[in-house]
């Protein structure tokens, strides 16, 4: 096929945008490309028939009969199913075989941290000073400390892009403070290393799927975009963010309007690391535009400007500038090391002025696997390299030195717990490859058989009902809220969905007809997005499990 041009290469991205509300979060792990498809794009899966397999042997034969069609051919299916009640297996086909997970990378992430963090762990976010205000006045700097907080965003609180921020500077003006004397600082320094997961490419980084990584975080890192074509012909287009005209980047439009019968020729911009988003090329009359994230390039910059419209709404006056710390810069008025780790202490820290705890964790892994959240987990992962809890000899969890975490920045170290954990679950480390923590990276290497592992230790661990709660429920919401409707498993499969430009992937758990507790995981692998097939077969394997009427033994 012709290769696309740049130009056509953005009208594609409008329309994944719009797309990918349907099938997975919007733009949360989807590779935005310009693919062809190996396939026909009508073409469909084999639906199974009315009637429930009765017997395992008939199941086996119809879940064959979906993996083995002939239009998946160009593909590579993975598929594993397990029964929790027998230990039978119940189909398997290249389960051993190293694959690229998508989102289902999130499963291990999470599952790490439902064990290490606890169900119960909140996130802070710190305000501090050099001393204690008078009467007041804060003399220096007012310094926002993060630690990875994601909960700062209009997800957790219906919608409203400012509550969050709102909330923080209602505690600071409850300490008192009426003035800044110097600068409204955004320390984003607790995480070292770079924003950016190991392995993302170069065109996830404009959309909110690839968002920076900062520990202080602000509305998921983006800003919602919506263009719409203007009122007539030759009439700029217009455009909504969310949330509204935020000062922290600039928007240039020169996009306009096109008579009705032309086809759209919209084209979004902004540079790796600019700060100015521009809108060309034309929209039609009538056309329903685009609907989707961009990142911002300075996320602690975000916050900030954001808090100092709050606080200046509620009378407080900032004499200063608005500026950013990270670690890189070693410019931080905090130690690297938290209190309580080997090389830290409550006696170095400024003043709090103020600080805001995030929900608990339980709330924040929903918000991160349901609508498969690429930020979040990315956060969780860093967050478990700043709070590592290994193994000692008797089987114990206890705190790495501070000194020895430091010789890997956070991603790694993160990384790191999630391979110990995953030994307690027992698979080995060369049972997978992890650049990452939210399965963005197409480095991400896992198995159906090392997937199905973890699930199963996952539902005989302390922490499984917070686990399942957690994933996306089929029917009902997150990624599979549109999925399997009317159907045995609407409201019954929880699962983990995974879409990437050439990767379809669910991971999870459903109950029978007859009550039994079944364990999944399909990844399909080196297959185009365009094709409704690889939904349709996958979808298809999860509808005959929750359907079975029989017993695997």
């Amino acid at each position: 096929m012709k290769k696309l041009s740049r130009r056509n290469w953005l009208v594609v991205v409008g329309v994944i945008c719009l797309l990918a509300l349907a099938f997975e979060c919007p733009l949360t792990s989807i590779g935005v490309r310009a693919q062809s498809p190996t396939v026909s794009a009508n073409s469909r899966a084999v639906i199974p028939a009315t009637k429930a397999p009765a017997t395992l042997a008939e199941l086996r034969s119809r879940i064959d009969e979906i993996v083995r069609q002939p239009a998946l051919e160009p593909g590579f299916f993975a598929v594993k199913i397990v029964s929790l009640d027998s230990g039978q297996t119940i189909f398997e086909q290249n389960a051993n075989k190293f694959v690229r997970p998508a989102s289902n990378m999130k499963l291990y992430t999470v599952a790490t941290a439902f064990d290490r963090l606890t169900p119960d762990f909140h996130f802070v976010t710190s305000v501090y000073a050099r001393e204690k205000p008078e009467d007041g006045r804060v003399k220096g700097d007012l310094i926002i400390y993060g630690r990875g907080d994601p909960s700062i965003a209009a997800r957790f609180n219906n919608g409203d892009y400012f509550k969050g921020v709102n909330d923080l500077a209602d505690r600071i003006v409850a300490a008192g403070v009426k003035r800044v004397k110097g600068d409204l600082v955004g320390d984003e320094s607790y995480f070292n290393g770079s924003p950016l997961g190991s392995g993302w490419e170069w065109e996830d980084l404009t959309w909110s799927f690839g968002a920076q990584v900062s520990a202080l975080t602000i509305n998921d890192n983006a800003i919602d975009l919506n263009v719409k074509p203007g009122a007539t012909v030759g009439a700029p287009v217009t455009i909504v963010t969310g949330p509204p005209n935020a000062s922290f980047i600039t928007i240039v439009n020169h996009a306009t309007t096109s008579p009705k019968e032309l086809r759209s020729d919209l084209q979004i911009y902004r540079g790796l690391g600019a700060n100015t988003l521009e809108i060309s090329g034309t929209l039609p009359l009538g056309d329903a535009g685009f609907v989707g994230g961009v990142a911002v390039p300075d996320p602690a910059l975000a916050f900030v400007s954001m808090l100092r419209d709050s606080l200046i709404k509620r009378g407080v006056k900032i004499d200063g500038r608005l500026r950013t710390v990270d670690a890189r810069s070693v410019a931080s008025l905090l130690p690297r090391t938290p209190p309580g780790f080997a090389s830290g202490s409550i006696a170095q820290f400024p003043f709090e002025v103020a600080s805001l705890q995030s929900p608990s964790f339980r709330e924040i892994a929903a918000h991160t696997l349901k609508p498969s959240q690429n930020q979040y987990t990315e956060l969780i992962l860093r967050t478990l390299g700043r709070n590592p809890q290994i193994l000692d000899a008797s089987g114990n969890t206890r705190p790495l030195a501070g000194g020895a975490r430091n010789v890997l920045d956070d991603e790694e170290a993160g990384l790191q717990m999630v391979r110990a954990f995953l030994r307690q679950a027992g698979i080995g480390e060369n049972d997978v490859a992890l650049n990452d923590g939210s399965g963005l990276s197409r480095n991400d290497l896992i198995s159906a058989n090392t997937t199905v592992q973890l699930l199963m230790f996952m539902s005989r661990h302390k922490y499984f009902a917070q686990f399942r709660e957690a994933l996306p429920i089929a029917g009902v919401d997150g990624t599979l809220r549109t999925r399997m409707r009317g159907t045995p498993a609407e409201g019954n499969v929880r699962a983990k969905t995974g879409s990437l430009s050439s990767v379809a992937s669910l991971s999870g758990y459903v109950t029978t007809a007859a009550g039994e507790h079944l364990v999944f995981s399909m990844m399909l692998n080196n297959y185009p997005t365009a094709a409704a097939v690889r939904r349709d077969s996958i979808d298809s394997i999860a509808i005959l499990l929750a359907s079975f009427t029989g017993k695997t033994q």
